[in-house]
């Protein structure tokens, strides 16, 4: 039987390197006060015995964990994934936090957290001490959530809001989610619509209320009344389709609709034909998140897409700049989300 062959660990390169663990630890972690010559020679000697430096290498400076927890909602991710009618928002925000975790050295993991939980610092504590992160990437609704603030400010943990722009503690970083909506309220107005409804989000989420008001904006300013055309929904299947249902009822209903996320568009998509109204003659539809699956639908759905994974990404380049000492801007970070035209949009039928 063929021998294991033994892993090359820290202390294998000190020795061949002929210096101290300390050295190859600051070395590996890119902290200052090392000799250049040192540094080639301890790099010279990774290169050669195939290292490949590991967390409980890069703690040994004490300083740092080289960990990024991203805390998400428990309760609607399990339900998502157990329905498999999940969005890919979480495998976004996973591909930009991940790669920019991996460019310094860092590791990205999730941790689900229940925010309706009564215990909700008990769990939190429990894995802020068994992870000991350097820092933590909050998404909504975790990001508009006091008691969470509270708990990672009291702490010194650094930390990012995606999502929130309210007054607070940690990097708030946005999609400009008010100005899309707006774009998009813009852009069937232009096509001739003076109908437009709104399928509203969770009101958990601060995102919810600034599609709301950037739809009411778009209408104002073109002098179109909206006061009939909001609809409550909570981004479920189910909520979509009872919120189409109750536009499309109306004594004079829609001929364009908003849903504020592609679960509660694709369930309009569904009403819409349930009662022959043909996408997009008879209807306009408009979706929020811009999945994948909406570009397979038929006919595709016009959506705002979100930059999801850049602001994961700068998310956790903040986090990672201040923990290393870096200067770092703290005011609230916006990176547009855009629209998208696509085939469920057109002027609205002759009346």
């Amino acid at each position: 039987m063929a021998r294991r062959r033994q892993a090359v660990t820290i202390r294998h390169v000190a020795a061949d390197a002929g210096v101290s663990l300390q050295t190859v630890s600051r070395v590996i972690n890119n902290e200052p006060n090392v000799r250049p010559e040192m540094a080639e020679r301890v790099q010279a000697s990774i290169a050669r015995l195939g290292y490949v430096p590991s967390i409980a290498a890069q703690r040994m400076s004490g300083s740092r964990s080289y960990l990024i927890v991203a805390l998400n909602d428990r309760e609607r991710t399990l339900a998502d994934w157990r329905s498999r009618q999940g969005s890919d928002w979480v495998n976004q925000m996973l591909l930009g936090g991940m790669l920019t975790c991996a460019a310094h050295g860092y590791r990205m993991i999730v941790e689900l957290v229940d925010t309706h939980s009564a215990h909700i610092e008990r769990e939190l504590s429990g894995a802020i001490a068994a992870l000991q992160p350097d820092g933590v990437i909050l998404t909504p609704p975790h990001s508009a959530n006091p008691l969470i603030l509270d708990f990672l400010e009291k702490r010194q943990i650094v930390f990012a809001r995606i999502g929130s722009s309210a007054p607070g503690p940690g990097f708030a970083l946005s999609t400009d989610d008010e100005g899309a909506a707006r774009d998009a309220t813009r852009h069937l107005i232009d096509l001739g619509h003076r109908r437009i409804g709104l399928i509203a989000g969770s009101d958990e989420y601060e995102q919810s209320a600034w599609r709301v008001a950037g739809w009411r904006a778009a209408m104002a300013a073109a002098g179109l009344e909206s006061a009939d055309l909001l609809a409550p929904g909570d981004f479920s299947f189910a909520s979509g389709t009872r919120a189409a249902h109750a536009l499309l009822d109306l004594a004079s209903p829609p001929t364009a609709i908003i849903a504020s996320n592609d679960q509660m568009a694709l369930a309009t998509l569904d009403v819409a034909r349930e009662r022959g109204l043909a996408v997009p003659d008879a209807l306009s539809l408009v979706s929020f998140d811009d999945t994948p699956i909406v570009r397979y639908t038929h006919p595709p759905l016009a959506a705002v897409s979100q930059p999801i994974a850049d602001v994961s990404a700068r998310a956790a380049q903040l986090i990672i700049d201040r923990t290393m000492g870096r200067a770092v801007d703290g005011d609230p970070l916006v990176i547009p989300s855009t629209f998208v035209p696509r085939g469920s949009i057109a002027p609205p039928p002759p009346r």
